[in-house]
């Protein structure tokens, strides 16, 4: 359904751009695991809710637990296949999907289409380490030169540098940069020490691939490969690093909210209720919505406040936890 919505919505790019049958085929291939696995916690707590809700309206788990058999040993089925679910969840997530969000993002970026991005190339602020910025005017990715450039160093809250130079130049063989009509500032507190050139060449820390700056890039990294580029950031010490790291939370938090909606959607709907299933359902739906709502309110807080990442990316999942366990000790047993 969320595919065949999708299509819809989209159909109008792909008859302006004239996008052949099978291009749209591959793209909704690559785009069916991403749906799938953004919506398995929710449509597995929907589905526990609703087998555990018919049992509990045929009385079938009173005739259960009046044999003898525990609420624990009757949650094991349960739980056990929540765990499978949650494995495979991660092994998804962690690399199963990169290589299919590289299509599906590549698609989108060629045809424009929602989530697509464009390379910024122009008024470009980069910090390349701790103390160290750059500034490029413009940046040409064709040939690997940029514009009215300039390299600040800045220690203790204090300008000690200002490098700047009309044109720099990547130099592929050596691996540095060329600063072409170059002019370096040194400020050692009131005394100014002025130096210029025509040709400087430098080793900076950064490539041309910086330069297209793709804010969906952690979607296309497998898990190992998203810890190495955490720690280029931190190398570099970028100031969007916490952005990524909450990628990598997240890829770690969601599969065990699966597990977490399981023992919720069991405990809610295990009891028998005058109001039938469709109370049990709708209070399901109502939980699961509150859980979405929850998980981006905390992601969003994450991103943009960037401190507590892993208690804050982790809240709704401890939250639910705390609440189910609640509830557990409340049913009849």
């Amino acid at each position: 359904m969320a595919t065949l919505i999708d299509c819809t919505e989209n159909n109008g790019l792909f008859f302006k751009y004239i996008v052949s049958f099978n291009a749209i085929l591959e793209y909704y291939a690559a785009h069916i695991p991403f749906i799938v696995n953004l919506l398995t916690p929710i449509t597995v707590f929907i589905t526990t809710v609703f087998v555990t809700s018919r049992l509990a309206q045929r009385t079938e788990i009173v005739a259960i637990l009046s044999s003898g058999i525990s609420f624990l040993r009757f949650l094991r089925p349960y739980l056990m296949a929540g765990m499978c679910i949650v494995v495979f969840s991660f092994l998804l997530t962690g690399w199963g999907l990169a290589k299919a969000n590289l299509k599906r993002i590549a698609f989108e970026t060629e045809y424009n289409l929602s989530g697509g991005w464009r390379s910024q190339s122009k008024y470009l602020h980069i910090r390349i380490a701790p103390e160290q910025y750059l500034y490029v005017e413009r940046y040409r990715p064709y040939n690997n030169t940029g514009t009215n450039v300039m390299i600040e160093t800045i220690r203790d809250h204090r300008l000690v540098e200002k490098l700047s130079a009309y044109k720099m130049v990547w130099l592929g063989n050596s691996q540095q940069w060329r600063l072409e009509g170059w002019l370096r500032r040194k400020i050692d507190g009131l005394e100014e020490t002025i130096t210029h050139g025509k040709e400087l060449d430098m080793l900076l820390n950064i490539h041309p691939s910086d330069f297209s700056i793709n804010p969906r890039l952690h979607e296309v990294l497998t898990l190992p490969e998203l810890n190495t580029h955490i720690q280029s950031l931190k190398e570099k010490g970028a100031d969007s690093v916490h952005i990524i790291l909450v990628e990598k939370y997240v890829r770690y938090m969601s599969p065990f909210a699966t597990l977490i909606l399981i023992f919720m959607g069991v405990v809610i709907a295990a009891r028998k209720t005058r109001g039938g299933m469709g109370l049990q359902i709708g209070v399901g739906f109502v939980l699961a919505f509150v859980y979405i709502a929850f998980f981006l309110f905390a992601r969003g807080i994450a991103e943009a406040k960037g401190t507590a990442l892993l208690l804050t990316v982790w809240t709704p999942n401890i939250v639910f936890s705390m609440l189910s366990v609640v509830l557990y000790r409340l049913i009849p047993k």
